[in-house]
């Protein structure tokens, strides 16, 4: 198993997770790298933004992007339904099977 790959797309869930707890305002990134470091301590500011990116890449979150170089994050419609197993989830994101009816 490739322990990278692993950490990248369980990254990446959990940033949509935390950005659905974080509607309707969504968060800056100081507070989602807290989060994250929760899970994975040694992850950086550039590891956060680099996923932050690939997520908005795929119209699944909407960053703002300031010239302190802080960053916001909100969900998009689109990462809502990923987040609530409504819609389809993209490869590249650890999001769990559904195993609730």
């Amino acid at each position: 198993m490739d322990i990278l790959k692993a950490r990248r797309e369980g990254m990446r869930w959990h940033l949509l997770n935390a950005l659905d707890k974080a509607r309707p305002l969504g968060a800056i990134d100081t507070l989602l790298l807290d989060v994250v470091r929760c899970i994975y301590p040694d992850a950086t500011p550039k590891e956060l933004h680099t996923q932050l990116d690939y997520l908005d890449g795929l119209n699944l979150v909407e960053i703002s992007k300031y010239p302190t170089g802080h960053w916001h994050g909100c969900l998009s419609s689109i990462g809502v339904d990923v987040v609530e197993y409504t819609a389809d989830c993209h490869a590249g994101i650890a999001r769990p099977e559904k195993y609730w009816g």
